[in-house]
Parts: structure tokens; sequence; C-alpha cells
């Protein structure tokens, strides 16, 4: 790994330094490191080599000769549909070649018949993929080496709970999450790496054993999908609900179960992730044995977020959850399955980026990186884009579909250096009268599709 680039990511032992740099004197590294990681993964990235050629990048010079080497977030789904849908593992792993840095095509997939056992075998060699399933059904895959397992297991060790606690020198906790202990999935490796970093031996506990399948996800979103389009079949809609139903009894069972475990340990430092819809569960299981508001020991770490749509909760269900847990250790953070390194939300509610990130705010179509003086006090409403400077095995440079408010006024209210995010992140698809069109995203679709189908 290059020097200026190591510098920027060795930072994060100091966490307070790492969130906390000036952006006068952080961006002239920034500007190096990019240009270092460029000049390690041209050659070995056939997409990325395209984009800067076709761009005419070969240096960087200002963070507006980044963005042309950025992919949009669609990217890591641009296979055709037929390989996916036909089992053509092998034409897959030419698809995953074209954004990976290491070779995938020697990956032997012989005799699979799914995609779980195809991320099996990529797995045993050594290409630690993460996917994720959205609505349309379409799964995005994204590669990681072991080392950048690592790099991510070092960065979370010293950014989970900054600034609100000090995870590292803390006593080892037990931890509670509510999902699969295992599965290919940012959400379950973040329980993984967060076990292993600060969860007390022979104490940790997941919702379920019963592995995450890809296969099953995807399949359930494409039906979804098919039944709004009104082409679904009745027998396909009929399976998916008797699926649904035995899968929810288990689950239920498997939350009373956990939810009494995390009641029971509720007087020690305990550490409970979950969805708000899964802590509200607890909440009410807690009402049932006669429990009482702020029952929790001081030092508990309670981290909750996302899981609300198609969920009937109250309108205050956040404020609920708040209320239950009492004066606990509340840390946030913003990060997405693209990203490396997560933004830490300070005591103000804002999200601040490490040294070893680049954020880029665009415009709406993700082409044009808007200049902070260009609106009052600093802030800028942007489409979020970022240049990850940890990874190994891809290009960590992003344009996502979310909608943002980066503040780069020199201090955040918390009195550290900025930018910053505000906590008002919504996505772009969700906006009334917008869309999550990228203009970037159909060239690079073409060109990916084009070297798979050659």
């Amino acid at each position: 790994m290059s020097s200026i680039r190591r510098e920027l990511l060795e930072l994060i032992v100091k966490p307070d330094e790492a969130f906390n740099m000036p952006s006068a004197d952080l961006a002239p590294l920034q500007l190096q490191a990019a240009q270092e990681l460029l000049d390690e993964k041209y050659e070995k990235i056939p997409l990325l080599r395209k984009r800067a050629d076709d761009a005419g990048v070969d240096r960087i010079r200002s963070f507006d000769d980044i963005v042309p080497l950025l992919f949009a977030h669609t990217v890591y789904k641009s296979y055709p549909q037929s390989f996916f849908d036909q089992g053509r593992w092998d034409r897959m792993l030419q698809w995953l070649q074209t954004i990976s840095v290491q070779k995938v095509t020697d990956v032997d997939v012989s005799g699979v018949t799914n995609v779980d056992e195809w991320i099996e075998r990529l797995h045993d060699a050594g290409h630690m993929v993460l996917a994720t399933s959205g609505t349309s059904g379409k799964v995005s895959f994204l590669n990681h080496t072991r080392g950048d397992q690592e790099m991510k297991k070092r960065h979370f060790r010293y950014a989970v709970g900054w600034p609100l606690v000090d995870m590292v020198n803390s006593a080892q906790r037990p931890m509670f999450w509510l999902g699969p202990a295992r599965g290919p999935n940012s959400a379950i490796e973040s329980h993984v790496i967060n076990s292993a970093n600060f969860g007390k031996a022979g104490a940790i506990y997941a919702l379920t054993e019963e592995p995450l399948r890809i296969g099953d996800v995807s399949k359930a979103a494409s039906l979804r999908k098919r039944m709004s389009e009104g082409t679904a079949e009745p027998r396909e809609i009929e399976a998916l609900q008797t699926h649904n139903a035995a899968k929810a009894e288990r689950a239920q069972a498997a939350m009373r179960k956990i939810a009494d475990m995390i009641l029971d340990m509720r007087h020690e430092p305990i550490y409970v992730a979950g969805l708000w819809a899964q802590h509200m569960v607890v909440m009410e299981r807690a009402r049932e044995r006669g429990i009482p508001d702020g029952d929790f020991h001081p030092a508990t770490v309670i981290q909750a977020g996302g899981g609300v749509k198609g969920v009937a909760l109250p309108p205050d269900y956040q404020e609920q959850v708040d209320r239950f847990y009492g004066k606990v250790i509340r840390p946030g953070a913003y990060r997405m399955t693209e990203m490396a390194q997560m933004l830490p939300r300070c005591e103000a509610g804002r999200y601040h980026r490490a040294a070893g990130q680049i954020i880029l705010p665009l415009d709406a179509s993700g082409e044009k990186l808007l200049k902070p003086g260009s609106v009052a006090n600093g802030a800028v409403e942007a489409r979020m884009a970022f240049l990850d400077l940890g990874y190994e095995g891809r290009w960590g440079g992003t344009i996502t579909g979310d909608k943002v408010t980066i503040d780069f006024s020199d201090r955040c209210p918390c009195g550290r250096h900025g930018p910053t995010i505000l906590d008002n992140i919504t996505r772009f698809a969700q906006q009334p009268g917008e869309n999550d069109h990228i203009g970037c995203a159909g060239t690079i679709d073409s060109y990916v599709r084009g070297m798979v189908n050659a």
C-alpha cells in the first residue's frame, strides 16, 4: 500500500484526530492518496481503466478529477440478468472480473447450482463477496479480499461508539444481534466484526443460526415486484405466503427467546443491535414481564435503525424505544455496503468522515461536483458520492442513491472540524418528482455488458 494512503488509514487508531482534521490540511493529502490509489488500480480493474481513459484522467490534481472515475452503485448489479437466471456462473465470474482487482475467473464453479453456492466458492477462494438485494430483486455483488475484511475490522474497532464511548478500552460485553448469524451481507458482517472486537467470549448471540440465503431474498424480491406489476402467477404467490408464514412463526419464537435473554441481562453492560421493529418487540416483551422503562445498565450500547418499510409501527416508535432503554449509550453511524469506513455520529447528531475517506457532493445526475461555497453557510444538498481509500479488492469510488446535506463549515456544532453530513438522509427515489437516474450509469453498464458478452 502506498505511503500517503497508508498514513491516512493508519490515523483511525487515533479517532479524535482521524475524524477531526481541518479540510485545508487534509485535502492535499487526500488528493495524493487518490493518485496513488489510481496508479495502483488502473491496470488491475478493467472498468476503472476504461473510465479513466474515456475521461482523459491520468493525474488527479483536484477533486473534480475524481468524479469521472466513480462507479454508479448500480454497476455492482450490471451483469446480464440471463447469466443469473440461467445459472451461468462462469459468465458471472467474467462479469465480476471487470470490477475486481484479483483474478476471479479461475474460481472452480463446476457443479454450482445456485447463487449461494457460487458465493461460497468465491469465499473459499479468498474473494469475500458481499451481496445485497433491493426492491428490484436484482442482487448486487461487491468483492472484498481478506485484507479488506481485516481493514474493516480495525476501522470498526476505533470508529464504533466514537465519540460517545471508548469501546477499545471498555470491558468486553455480551453481544446480541437481532438477525442471522451467518450470510454474505454487510449487516451480518458488522455483527461478526463487532463480536470479534468487543464481544465477551461465550456470550455472542444472534436471532438465528439459520444462514441468510441470497437466493431466497432475491426470489422473494423479484416475486414482489411481479406481484405489483400483476404478472405473478397465483401458485407463486401462494407458495410465497406459505413460506413467509412459516418463517414468521420461527422468527417470532426466536425473537421472544432472545428478548428474554436481553431482559435477563439488562442490569449488566450489554450490546444490542437490530432494527427498530425488533427493538419494539423487546420493549413489548418487557411490558409483559412487568419491567419498567429505563431499567438497563447505563453502559449498555444500543444500536437501532432501518427495517420500518412495510411494518406497522406507531408514529413515535423511536421515542418509545428511547424511553424504554433509558440512559444508555446510543452511538450511530452512516454506512452502506459500498463503504469500508463508516461515518460515526457525534454528540451534535452529525456524521464525520475519516481521514481515509473522500466525500464528494454531486448534483442530482451524479456528473458534477458541487462547490461548498455555492450555498449559504457552507451547506449543500447533494447526491452522496465518495472515494473510500481503504479497499484492496476493488475500486472504492461510488456514486450512491442517497440524498444528503453536507455542511462544509470549518466547525461542526460539536466543536470538531468538518465537513459533516446532517442526519436527514433520504433516497433520491423517495423524493416526489425525482428519480434515481445517474447520468454515467447507462454508459458504465453498457461497457460492462460489452466486455462479458464479447
